[in-house]
């Protein structure tokens, strides 16, 4: 059963199924910010990325010498969450190693996502246990699709992201496949604040970048009142993404990118990998600001 959490003045909606999010809407005037995950686009509206970011080469992952087979985005977005602690304003989910997880990731581990609503504001925190004897190596990324645009007029032409510090970001793009990272980047933001946004923008697929200095992003419109605030910790990548004419926008904080459609490492050596060491515990938040 979907959980729905209530303030004065919005309610999420959550789903044990990846413990994702699926709705966050304002409730006077009433009006729906997440992506409806509408299959003719895409039906995901905001996955956790765990234990991998985008696409292994050769789909599998190499842990001391063994390859695993494991899908883009890794598992926890397919996987069944526990709802362990509930209020009205908060809920807790936890997703734990089990045969199934191991059979293509070989480390054990507790995935806890913590979900928190004040007002218009939805805070998500992210904690992963290493319950292993071992240390364990993950990405951890998010994936919120906001509908854009934001009212029912207007174009994504009328849309911009706002960053909260001045940037100076490469992207990085995807193969033909758009699954690995081909090597081939471009400079697109140079000591600025503001990127416009185009469905052209996006005809070779994500936008990818390293090491983003701001923690904050904001999608704005030239013409509406209506925004969303990002405002994020532990996570110093980003994504940028929709699929070619989409009326949303995804907005992902991540720890981490795909494969080099070159990469031939072990999962150790992946880019952005985060180690664990046994007892341990990695923790990063994303807060969504609806206006």
């Amino acid at each position: 059963m979907n959980k729905i959490l209530r303030s004065n003045s919005a309610e999420a909606e959550i789903n044990t199924l990846g413990a994702e999010l699926i709705s966050f809407r304002k409730l006077d005037p009433e009006a729906e910010y997440i992506w409806s995950g509408d299959a003719t686009y895409w039906t995901g509206r905001s996955p956790v990325l765990f234990p991998i970011i985008g696409a292994a080469r050769n789909g599998e992952i190499k842990v001391d010498g063994k390859a695993y087979k494991i899908g883009n985005h890794g598992f926890a977005r397919r996987s069944e969450f526990t709802l362990v602690q509930e209020s009205d304003t908060h809920a807790v989910y936890r997703l734990s190693y089990d045969e199934k997880t191991l059979a293509s990731y070989p480390f054990k581990f507790n995935l806890y996502i913590t979900y928190k609503l004040n007002a218009s504001t939805l805070e998500l925190s992210y904690r992963v246990e290493n319950s292993d004897e071992q240390d364990i190596f993950f990405q951890l990324g998010t994936h919120p699709a906001f509908n854009c645009p934001l009212d029912d007029n207007g174009s994504l032409r009328d849309y911009y992201l706002e960053f909260a510090e001045s940037e100076n970001l490469e992207r990085l793009f995807l193969n033909s496949d758009g699954l690995l990272i081909s090597g081939k980047s471009e400079p697109v933001l140079k000591q600025e604040t503001i990127l416009p946004l185009s469905h052209e923008m996006f005809a070779e697929g994500a936008l990818i970048f390293r090491n983003v200095n701001s923690r904050q992003i904001s999608l704005r419109s030239k013409h509406s009142a209506k925004s969303v605030v990002v405002t994020y910790k532990g996570f110093p990548d980003l994504g940028i993404w929709q699929p070619l004419n989409a009326p949303f926008i995804c907005i992902e904080p991540w720890q981490g990118v795909a494969d080099m459609d070159v990469f031939e490492g072990e999962l150790q050596a992946k880019e952005g990998i985060i180690t664990l060491k046994p007892g341990t515990n990695f923790t990063s938040s994303l807060t969504i600001e609806i206006n």
